[in-house]
């Protein structure tokens, strides 16, 4: 079972979750819970015992050199942090793992045994997928959620999605099963730049969860790194004359939808997240 150490009580925390591997493309999603880590004061509070869940020959330990210079191996795990955000009225659980290889079911139940020892009144489960959506537009966000209310006032564009699911579909359906309130994040990062990283889709991310938690999340040197990865992928589709040609049909295609991006509520988002992070500027 996982062991939780002891700290003082949280306020109605939410759980934020990523996972390295199938769910992940570009590395975005857990690019977000790397984020967070950085940006936010936070304490790690259990890590659960890789022994059960991961084939070491798939997710191999790594050798190296800790502080005081003894070697040192790292095992493949998952790990729960909290924090307390600024000018947040909740706390935040952050969970940052990699994808077990084996009994999924029981690694999700100590996962939400950790979560309930919390306090854990939401989860929110991030994730992303590869998919035909050009680099020089917004990248499209979907989600699903247990809760009406919130599906309203997030304006959540429903997953349509059948077929075969990693850990964050399954963590999801647990929480469903035991009546967890949860949230899921999905970003489409463009398919034919998979290499991660993709600072655009964490961005995109990362703004649902601002828009969730309704804070403002300081987004350091991702801003300057998106504008940096997207003209890297301009170039490269202006020197391969098939690739500009695919991108051009992806915008068209894009720019000719019915797009939640593009609609009045969206750009009224986007403006009032730019107010709270005028009003509260990064130290």
């Amino acid at each position: 079972m996982i062991e939780i150490e002891e700290f003082p009580a949280l306020r109605s925390p939410v759980l934020i979750a990523a996972f390295e591997g199938w769910n992940d493309a570009a590395d975005a999603a857990s690019g977000v819970v790397d984020h967070l880590l950085k940006v936010w004061d936070t304490r790690m509070v259990a890590v659960i015992d890789p022994e059960d869940f991961y084939d070491f020959q798939v997710n191999r330990p790594v050798v190296g050199t800790d502080e005081s210079g003894m070697r040192r191996i790292t095992w493949p795990s998952t790990q729960l942090s909290v924090a307390s955000p600024p000018g947040a009225l909740r706390d935040v659980i952050l969970l940052r793992g990699i994808e077990p290889n084996m009994r999924w079911r029981q690694f999700c139940a100590e996962l939400l045994a950790g979560a309930d020892e919390l306090g854990t009144e939401m989860v929110v489960t991030l994730g992303a997928l590869l998919a035909d959506t050009p680099h020089t537009r917004p990248i499209p966000v979907s989600g699903t959620t247990t809760e009406p209310e919130l599906a309203d006032r997030l304006k959540l564009e429903q997953s349509t999605y059948e077929g075969p699911t990693g850990i964050v579909g399954v963590f999801q359906d647990a929480c469903i099963r035991t009546d967890m309130p949860s949230v899921s994040f999905w970003a489409a990062v463009p398919h034919y730049v998979a290499q991660p990283p993709c600072p655009k889709a964490t961005l995109a991310l990362l703004g649902q969860l601002e828009d969730l938690l309704e804070i403002s999340i300081p987004l350091g040197d991702l801003p300057e790194e998106s504008r940096a990865w997207e003209r890297g992928v301009d170039e490269l589709s202006e020197e391969d004359e098939e690739i500009g040609d695919y991108v051009r049909a992806l915008e068209e295609t894009r720019d000719t939808a019915e797009l939640p991006e593009a609609s009045g509520e969206a750009i009224a988002r986007e403006f009032e997240r730019y107010l709270k992070r005028r009003d509260h500027p990064e130290d």
